[in-house]
């Protein structure tokens, strides 16, 4: 193409022109798309306006929050048969720390571990002859996680979404247990994941045994395996979308840091959309009680949170239509906790939850049984004051 040919010029700009339309997929690939922008906005966008797969992707992952917290927990239903150790330390170090520090622009996270013991699952897998194994079904799933969720002990005290990823080690009589899709097909990761909650990794240890096993068995656990299915679960529960590349073209691997800086970009789309919409919502719903409740006052504190708010609503906008990701982001969180200052400010809480209507219905109680006597006196006074009125016709 750089010599040209026959009737046809070369150098740089055949060369571009040949790889226009590979380049032009290349972008749209790695670029922030409508679907995109659908998929971070889901819970404000009517079901026929979102395609199928734009919606799960908006409902798997966690809402944008200022922080997060990262719970590791091993299960370990059978402790007198297994004799269970992971160096979790080690793998969050080598595998989870370095995405974690390549997210600190938009969130700060805490990471944390447990063991378990005598935790069972919810349901009781069926024994499949086929596989001399047992096996849970995905019909199943969604009722394992309700039992072990309260074991966790997360901490109620923190504001932050929780992220729990569990690896579960079957119990001697039900060992090997394997997890099956909807069309009855062993997964190969042998793990799932549940959306805005975490995910859950089944971890067969029966080729520990030999032949003649002396219980209880001391197993290591095989944490490359673990962490690489913890890692995935992890980007798709932050939002960091799966993107499938053109035909003939390799997406950048994520290395070490567990996300490309393109991908980070793109998150850096999505939440600075998503908390732009919070905040326009909020500031729509003050707007609305203010028109509702006419005798409400607004104090100067107030009114600088709306409009600090409103600033920075303008300030994200601005920035992320000249490209400036990161100045956008940090203006959204701005304007996310102005807005919520101002809506929840305590001078509004008691006309919020005090309104009219709830006045009447607390002081009527109080004042009917007074006004019953008052209302049957003046019609007793009425009453003979007619009485007197016509007597007094009569004797005329």
């Amino acid at each position: 193409v750089l010599r040209g040919g026959r009737g046809r010029p070369g150098g740089l700009a055949a060369v571009l022109e040949a790889l226009g339309p590979a380049l032009e997929q290349v972008v749209q690939t790695m670029s922030f798309t409508h679907q995109d922008i659908t998929a971070a906005l889901t819970d404000r966008v009517p079901l026929g306006k979102t395609n199928r797969e734009g919606r799960a992707d908006g409902m798997r992952a966690f809402k944008s929050s200022p922080g997060y917290e990262i719970t590791f927990s091993l299960l370990n239903p059978d402790p007198k048969s297994h004799d269970l150790h992971w160096d979790i330390e080690g793998a969050v170090k080598g595998y989870i720390q370095p995405l974690l520090d390549k997210l600190t622009p938009i969130a700060n996270f805490s990471v944390d571990s447990q063991i378990l013991y005598y935790a069972i699952l919810g349901v009781s897998p069926r024994h499949d002859a086929s596989i001399d194994g047992y096996t849970l079904s995905a019909d199943s799933l969604p009722h394992v996680i309700n039992p072990v969720e309260a074991r966790l002990g997360s901490n109620a005290a923190s504001s932050f979404p929780v992220l729990n990823f569990l690896l579960y080690v079957p119990d001697a009589p039900h060992s090997p247990l394997y997890i099956r899709d909807h069309s009855g097909k062993t997964v190969p990761t042998n793990a799932f994941h549940s959306p805005r909650w975490g995910g859950i990794m089944v971890f067969n240890v029966q080729e520990h045994y030999g032949e003649e096993p002396r219980f209880p068995v001391h197993i290591n656990i095989d944490m490359v395996r673990v962490m690489g299915v913890f890692l995935a679960q992890l980007r798709l529960l932050l939002g960091i979308q799966q993107v499938q590349a053109p035909p003939g073209f390799l997406l950048q691997s994520p290395g070490n840091e567990g996300v490309t800086d393109w991908e980070l970009d793109r998150l850096l789309w999505a939440r600075t959309a998503e908390n732009i919409a919070t905040a326009t919502t909020t500031l729509t719903s003050l707007a609305q009680l203010l028109e509702e409740i006419g005798n409400i006052v607004i104090n100067d504190n107030i009114a600088e949170q709306v409009y600090s708010a409103v600033v920075s609503l303008q300030l994200a906008v601005a920035e992320l239509e000249a490209g400036n990701l990161a100045f956008a982001f940090q203006a959204s969180k701005e304007a996310i906790l102005s807005s919520e200052r101002a809506f929840f400010d305590p001078s509004l809480l008691h006309l919020l939850y005090f309104p009219d209507d709830q006045k009447f219905a607390i002081y009527i109680p109080l004042f009917l049984p007074m006004s019953v006597p008052i209302l049957l006196s003046l019609l007793k006074i009425a009453g003979e004051y007619r009485k007197r009125r016509s007597e007094r016709v009569k004797t005329d």
